[in-house]
C-alpha cells in the first residue's frame, strides 16, 4: 500500500513541480526578482500574506511592490521617512499599515547587519537534533519582534511552533528558500537548513488530502500534525520529503481530491 501511495504522489510531484505551477501561485512574486535580498523580502511577504484567494494574494503583492518603487530591498535600505507615507494605504485582510511599516523596520534593521535573511532563522547555538525547523521558527519569531517598538498587533502575522501553529506560511517560505532541484519553482538559495529538515506546509487542502491518504492520524491540525505528516513523507523520500507538498496541494486545490 505504501509503495502505491509513493508512486501516486511521485507522479503528482512530477506533474505539479514545474514552471507551469508558478504563475498562479504566490511563489510567482519572488520570481519577479533576481537579487537575493529582493527574493527573500518578497518571498517572506508573499508567504505571510498568503491567505484568501491566490489571485488576490498575488495582486496585493504586486501593489506592495509598486508602493516600494519596484525595488523592495533598495527601498527598505534607502527610504526617507516621507517615502513611507504612501504605504499607509496598504491593507490585505487583517494585515494593515502598522504591520507593513514594522516589516520594513525589521528588514532595514536586519539587512544593515546581514547580507541574507537566512541568518534570521539560524539560532546562535548550533541545532543538531531532529527538530531543526522547530527551533528555527521559534527563533525567527523571537528575533523578528526584538525591535523595542514592535506593535503587539503584528504578532498574529508571524506564527511559531511554540504557539502550536502549523506555521503553514513560514514552512512554505522555507520550502521556497531551501529546496534544491532543477524544476524551477523553489529557489534553493539557502544552505544552513537542509531540505531533509523541512516541515511540510499543512494548509486546508494539504491536510484534507493527507487525511484521505491516511498520512495523518492526529485529530487536530497543529504543529505536531505537520510533523506527523512530514515524518510519513520522509518514508517516501528522506532527503526531500517536502517535495510532496506539490502533490498534496495540487491534488487538493486543482483536482479537488
Amino acid at each position: 500500500m505504501i509503495e502505491n501511495i509513493k508512486a501516486f504522489l511521485d507522479s503528482k510531484v512530477a506533474q505539479y513541480n514545474g514552471p507551469d505551477f508558478i504563475p498562479n501561485d504566490p511563489v510567482s512574486i519572488p520570481h519577479l526578482f533576481t537579487q537575493k535580498q529582493d527574493i527573500e523580502i518578497m518571498g517572506l511577504w508573499a508567504a505571510v500574506l498568503a491567505w484568501g484567494q491566490r489571485v488576490t494574494i498575488i495582486n496585493k503583492c504586486h501593489e506592495l511592490i509598486k508602493l516600494m518603487d519596484g525595488a523592495p530591498y533598495d527601498f527598505i535600505i534607502n527610504h526617507e521617512e516621507t517615502d513611507l507615507k504612501k504605504l499607509l494605504k496598504f491593507k490585505h485582510r487583517t494585515f494593515n499599515d502598522i504591520d507593513t511599516l514594522y516589516f520594513i523596520s525589521f528588514f532595514r534593521q536586519h539587512y544593515q547587519s546581514y547580507s541574507s535573511l537566512e541568518s534570521a532563522f539560524i539560532p546562535a547555538k548550533n541545532i543538531t537534533d531532529e527538530n531543526v525547523v522547530e527551533h528555527s521558527l521559534n527563533y525567527f519569531r523571537s528575533y523578528f519582534f526584538s525591535l523595542p517598538d514592535f506593535p503587539h498587533r503584528t504578532k498574529k502575522h508571524i506564527s511559531s511552533p511554540s504557539q502550536k501553529s502549523t506555521c503553514k506560511r513560514l514552512n512554505m517560505f522555507l520550502r521556497w528558500m531551501v529546496r534544491k532541484d532543477d524544476c524551477g519553482v523553489d529557489f534553493g538559495i539557502w544552505n544552513q537548513i537542509k531540505p531533509a529538515d523541512l516541515i511540510c506546509p499543512c494548509d486546508l487542502h494539504v491536510d484534507r488530502v493527507a487525511r484521505k491518504l491516511n498520512l495523518i492520524t492526529r485529530k487536530q491540525t497543529d504543529w505536531q500534525t505537520a510533523v506527523e505528516l512530514t515524518n510519513r513523507l520522509r518514508e517516501f523520500d528522506p532527503l526531500d520529503p517536502v517535495k510532496y507538498d506539490f502533490a498534496l496541494f495540487g491534488l487538493g486545490i486543482d483536482e479537488k481530491f
